[in-house]
């Protein structure tokens, strides 16, 4: 018997792109999922193709924010409503492969682990594939607190272990502090190197600019380990940031491999 999924989507004026996100998820080789989408005031259109999905599929479910708050809150409230042991996220202009809830949740069983994630592909706003983020096979607490290597439309939890954990309500960063208060009392995580998602890169997407997440990310520091504000930027400027470059160069080298995994997974 497979076990219930419950997929996260905000979403916010994304009448362009997630159509495809949520066929992407329609599309998905294990059948068990609800898909709880929170629209939080979109003004574009987004409403009426969200009604209409739902209307072809009855796992589709569309929540409503009374007032325009932000992905975090978005995201919370459909965690709230969510019914499945697994919960797992896609953002509204992100696509999975066909194969990514069947794999994941195999691992899953067999590692008995309490959070998972896999490699993804990048593409631009026009969906054009141009690059390759691998996951690490094993992850733990320290690591991810040296610099977030979990792409959160791969991330999928289980609440039977750990729980059902929500989004703290910072403006930025809020699933790296999601998968780090998970990893405080659960502190080994499990990917897998097969890209399953693909992640798409816009201009003005809240988490385009890296330097300006800089004080969100001594925040979760602050949030998460109670650290001071002093503390909090020593270990930011002396360990995440390093950290972080050196996982940009191996992006780098990572992309060279992209165009032969996406063509043979397409």
């Amino acid at each position: 018997m497979q076990e219930l999924v419950s997929i996260i989507m905000p979403s916010y004026n994304s009448a362009s792109y997630i159509g495809r996100s949520i066929e992407s998820i329609m599309t998905q080789t294990y059948t068990n999922w609800e898909l709880l989408i929170t629209d939080d005031c979109s003004t574009d259109g987004t409403q009426d193709i969200l009604h209409a999905y739902a209307m072809r599929d009855s796992r589709i479910r569309v929540l409503q924010m009374t007032e325009n708050k932000g992905p975090g809150y978005a995201r919370n409230y459909s965690i709230e409503m969510a019914q499945g042991r697994y919960i797992a996220f896609c953002d509204s202009d992100d696509c999975w492969l066909p194969m990514k809830l069947e794999r994941q949740i195999a691992l899953m069983q067999k590692r008995r682990c309490a959070l998972s994630f896999t490699s993804y592909f990048t593409c631009d706003e026009k969906g054009k594939v141009n690059g390759l983020v691998m996951a690490p096979k094993q992850l733990t607490l320290s690591e991810l607190k040296h610099d977030n290597k979990i792409g959160c439309l791969t991330a999928m939890y289980d609440t039977q272990i750990c729980g059902k954990h929500k989004m703290p309500t910072i403006r930025k960063r809020q699933d790296w502090a999601l998968f780090l208060s998970i990893m405080k009392d659960h502190p080994i995580a499990y990917g897998i190197q097969v890209p399953m998602a693909v992640y798409r890169v816009r201009d003005f997407s809240v988490s385009r600019s890296k330097f300006g997440l800089i004080k969100y990310n001594a925040q979760v520091y602050r949030d998460v380990f109670d650290y001071s504000t002093l503390h909090s930027y020593a270990y930011l400027f002396g360990i995440f940031m390093p950290t972080y470059l050196s996982k940009q160069v191996q992006n780098l080298i990572n992309n060279q491999r992209y165009k032969q995994l996406w063509s043979e997974m397409k």
